[in-house]
């Protein structure tokens, strides 16, 4: 499980204040508030969310799911700030979802939904072109490979969201499509992960 984190991006840190922020958010905030990761991304979570991405083992996401929405739910528990008024997973290019068949944020995102009675979103986001798969590249290529490769194509009526991804490791894609969405005006973005990996430049 996830220890003590940025409060910002979930990378780990030593101690045990839980509001603490990393280096890197202090002196450049991402477009995002909060992360929430429920695991580091190592052994053997990095091996089930390989399965669900590229095994179609769908399974997982379900397991994985109900995990991050037990967490959440001790966090709604323990703290009095509201929930977001809608989930939205990370979108796929329509040409990848359709190689894959799904989209495994969505799957991590449907066990969440029904545990935190929050509703997913589908219609108002969409990822514009198709990208080079962010694992594949190093950290440094990751923020230009997604570059502008999000739009809001409806007006959301929300203004607090939750985004749900399986990894973060530079954070470069939530980064990038949560500044999407504060153009498009959503006041509140949270950030709701699987796992969260180490930095490797």
């Amino acid at each position: 499980m996830q220890t003590t984190a940025c409060y910002q991006c979930a990378l780990p840190l030593h101690g045990s204040d839980t509001t603490a922020l990393c280096g890197r958010c202090l002196k450049d905030p991402p477009s995002y508030d909060h992360t929430l990761s429920v695991f580091q991304y190592a052994h053997p979570i990095d091996h089930l969310i390989h399965d669900l991405k590229f095994n179609r083992k769908l399974a997982i996401a379900r397991l994985l799911g109900e995990l991050m929405a037990q967490q959440l739910k001790k966090r709604v528990r323990s703290i009095s700030a509201p929930l977001p008024h809608l989930i939205i997973p990370v979108p796929l290019h329509a040409a990848r979802l359709r190689e894959r068949g799904y989209n495994q944020a969505t799957e991590l995102a449907r066990p969440i939904a029904r545990a935190l009675n929050i509703p997913i979103d589908y219609q108002h986001c969409q990822r514009q072109r198709a990208t080079a798969i962010q694992s594949d590249l190093p950290a440094s290529e990751r923020p230009r490979n997604v570059k502008g490769v999000f739009s809001v194509v409806k007006k959301l009526p929300v203004r607090h969201v939750a985004i749900v991804d399986d990894v973060m490791t530079t954070g470069a894609t939530v980064a990038e499509f949560a500044a999407t969405l504060r153009n498009a005006g959503v006041e509140k973005i949270e950030v709701w992960v699987c796992a969260r990996a180490a930095l490797k430049f």
